[in-house]
């Protein structure tokens, strides 16, 4: 079920006023209908799926409420080395299994080697990497001691599989989440109109600006072979849009449908493409993931290697991002991603600026050196984007052999996908996109980019809102399209 489907409208359209008016009276009630939502909406995707989801939940529930009833350290050790076991098992079979097979298949094939052992028949759960997360992170609190295992295990089911997060994050704490289950919760006018305002700025992101960026990377990356290295620089600046303006738009529905529910989650981005530097790219890019591998990765790798000093806390910062690049996807193509931003950041350690925050105010204009240092960094994720979008390592490196050619100084070729039909308006796409950016370097200092305070009158807002609006459904109305962090 699609945030931007009709099904998921007639879904909420359902669920909101049954949530507040009819179960809102009792909190138990209104929980246990939650928590039915959330099992209807992940149950329509694939509802075999939906037992994986409630055995996980059970096993999380009951592995944290023993943790919290021993003082036995090697017990409690045992409990947690169990659901750190299942789950990384259960990420391995469903999403790396095939993987290490056709690797494994492909490594003895370079000595002439033919096996006959053939890949699985495995689907990937959706969101399976999300709740995955969501459910250790819950684990490894209750061993630290900064959370207290919950006894009400409708509120866990819920925490796990909350609904507006589920499928692609952001990935909440259980600090963060289940209280706000546990308490009672009263509808708030102003609290669920911001929410709204911040749906329709994620459906304007993913369908004004993302859907039609894929129109133009798609056939580009699909024949980049036969195609101008133009064409190429073009397609990697529209992807580095696509993705944003997907990912960060899902992130927006969400965080707007939770708010309507009358939860807040935890921010996804802050406006990555304005960061000065890649260590503040990834503060504000995917920011639930980057705490998450901070917190659980980073922070215990570091403690380990402190004793080489600056070559301990590089040799940290590469095995998170190797983390992060292995959760991402069963494909080399995202464990060279994730090694190279590792690398990224090994200057600004040896430099000592890895933890500089360098947010321009929202009061000034940024400086020439600071457009530099955003272009720049920009620039740098926008390139790294290529290894991420193509199929193999192979097709990366082909794809920039081409694009770093003599090539680049020609015509671009845009328009080149018989199945279209039409040309692609490269040029409308690219306009806008110019008012996304301008909107949100506007609003950098705001959750999100329709807090319009600066608009006082309420006639004017309302024309804003209906213009974009008006802009989802023209470019919306004839394809729904899935997100692209669906498949991780």
């Amino acid at each position: 079920m699609l945030f931007n489907s009709v099904p998921f409208v007639a879904f909420f359209s359902i669920v909101f006023p049954l949530y507040w008016f009819v179960f809102g009276h009792n909190l138990k009630l209104q929980n246990a209908f939650l928590l039915s939502g959330c099992y209807v909406f992940y149950g329509w995707w694939n509802w075999h799926f939906l037992f994986l989801l409630i055995l996980t939940s059970l096993l999380n529930y009951a592995l944290g409420y023993y943790m919290g009833k021993t003082n036995n350290l090697i017990k409690k050790r045992l409990l947690l080395n169990t659901g750190v076991f299942a789950a990384i098992g259960s990420l391995f079979y469903y999403k790396y299994t095939n993987f290490f097979i056709d690797s494994f298949v492909q490594l003895f094939r370079k000595f002439d080697i033919h096996l006959n052992i053939h890949t699985l028949n495995i689907f990937l759960p959706l969101g399976i990497s999300f709740y995955t997360f969501r459910t250790l992170s819950y684990l490894f609190d209750i061993n630290r001691g900064k959370l207290k295992p919950t006894t009400d295990w409708v509120a866990f089911f819920t925490y796990v599989a909350f609904f507006p997060s589920v499928i692609a994050g952001p990935i909440d704490r259980g600090g963060t989440l289940i209280p706000q289950i546990q308490k009672k919760r009263v509808f708030d006018y102003a609290h669920a109109a911001d929410g709204m305002r911040q749906i329709l700025w994620g459906l304007f992101k993913k369908i004004v600006i993302a859907d039609n960026c894929a129109s133009v990377v798609n056939p580009i990356f699909n024949n980049y072979q036969s195609l101008p290295a133009s064409s190429l620089l073009i397609s990697a600046f529209f992807y580095a849009m696509q993705i944003y303006a997907d990912f960060s738009g899902y992130s927006d529905i969400a965080i707007g449908v939770a708010r309507l529910l009358g939860f807040n989650i935890t921010r996804n981005f802050a406006y990555p493409y304005y960061s000065q530097n890649i260590a503040e790219f990834w503060r504000k890019w995917h920011m639930s993931l980057t705490s998450w591998l901070t917190d659980y990765i980073f922070t215990p790798a570091s403690i380990r290697f402190r004793d080489f000093d600056k070559l301990g806390l590089i040799a940290a910062i590469l095995v998170t991002f190797l983390v992060s690049g292995i959760w991402h996807g069963a494909n080399w193509t995202f464990v060279l991603w994730g090694f190279l931003y590792g690398c990224y950041f090994i200057p600004l350690i040896l430099k000592g600026k890895m933890n500089k925050k360098k947010d321009i105010p929202i009061n000034r204009s940024a400086t020439f050196k600071e457009w530099v240092n955003m272009a720049s960094t920009f620039l740098l994720v926008m390139f790294t984007l290529v290894i991420f979008r193509s199929d193999s390592i192979n097709q990366a490196f082909n794809f920039y052999k081409r694009l770093f050619s003599k090539s680049i100084f020609a015509v671009p070729q845009l328009n080149i996908d018989p199945q279209l039909g039409e040309k692609t308006d490269t040029i409308i796409t690219a306009i806008l996109i110019i008012i996304m950016m301008f909107i949100e370097w506007r609003q950098r200092d705001k959750q999100h980019a329709l807090q319009i305070d600066f608009v006082k009158s309420p006639w004017a807002r309302l024309c804003l809102y209906y213009l974009v609006t008006f802009s989802i459904l023209f470019f919306g109305a004839s394809k729904v399209t899935q997100f692209i962090y669906f498949k991780f």
